[in-house]
């Protein structure tokens, strides 16, 4: 039963003109970046910046507009006799796939047109925006199950992505100015690990070999666990924020009465 519902969501979700604008625009700033700057890493760098800002607003969003533009849908499926996870499960593939294929076709293209592709940077970068997206999908059905009506939801949303993406390097700054006088090695870090942004930056970032790139937070980070110890728990965490927002929402489309 999941996989028809899939085929159906899949349908919908890639007859929408945003699918193709997704990827065709992760194409062009790909290609723009690779071709007028010199280096890959400079490019992957500048591609970085817009990947950790846009790709997590784009996933909020369209996220929590599917949730509330697929009622009917859901509706009409739930009177049928099918389980709620079932549905679930297929409203969040649905939709989560055609962006991930989206992204990453879109960068991996001009990537692969010049020949950078299979270097370790491409690759975490495309690893690091693929758990982005399946993050701030996993988020955005949250806000959109909680809120039933759509603006307030979208209004939520923004708000999520403007204090992780935004607001959030800021606060810990501002901690570890306050506090300087104390050891903030610990803080700093699980600070850290409760942004799926900043985790996704550090990861990237401790692939490149100059430290200096890295930040006070991303210093910390490595400090604390190593560059090889530091990619595989920022990977995990990720992998968490996946998991956990993913339960709270399954819970709640569940216990929703529709």
């Amino acid at each position: 039963m999941t996989g028809t519902l899939l085929r159906s969501v899949l349908k919908d979700s890639l007859r929408s003109r945003w699918v193709v604008i997704y990827a065709v625009f992760f194409a062009l700033i790909t290609e723009g970046l690779l071709f007028f700057t010199s280096g890959e890493a400079r490019a992957v760098l500048g591609l970085m910046n817009i990947v950790l800002l846009l790709l997590p607003l784009g996933s909020m969003m369209f996220g929590t507009i599917h949730i509330h533009d697929s009622r009917d849908f859901i509706e009409l499926v739930l009177v049928q006799p099918v389980k709620r996870s079932s549905v679930f499960h297929a409203l969040w593939l649905g939709i989560v796939l055609p962006f991930l294929v989206a992204f990453t076709l879109g960068t991996s293209i001009p990537l692969a047109l010049h020949g950078k592709l299979l270097s370790p940077l491409s690759a975490v970068l495309l690893l690091a925006g693929n758990l982005l997206t399946m993050v701030f999908f996993a988020l955005a059905f949250v806000v959109g199950l909680t809120f039933r009506e759509k603006a307030t939801a979208m209004g939520v949303g923004f708000l999520v992505w403007l204090l992780l993406g935004v607001l959030y390097d800021g606060i810990i700054l501002a901690v570890t100015v306050l506090f300087v006088d104390y050891p903030m090695e610990v803080p700093t870090v699980t600070m850290i690990t409760a942004n799926p942004i900043d985790l996704a930056r550090i990861f990237i970032m401790l692939t490149f070999d100059q430290a200096a790139l890295l930040g006070q937070t991303g210093a910390v980070f490595r400090q604390f666990y190593g560059s090889a110890l530091g990619s595989i728990v920022a990977v995990t965490c990720l992998l968490c924020w996946i998991g956990l927002p993913y339960t709270v929402a399954l819970r709640t489309f569940s216990r929703r009465d529709w």
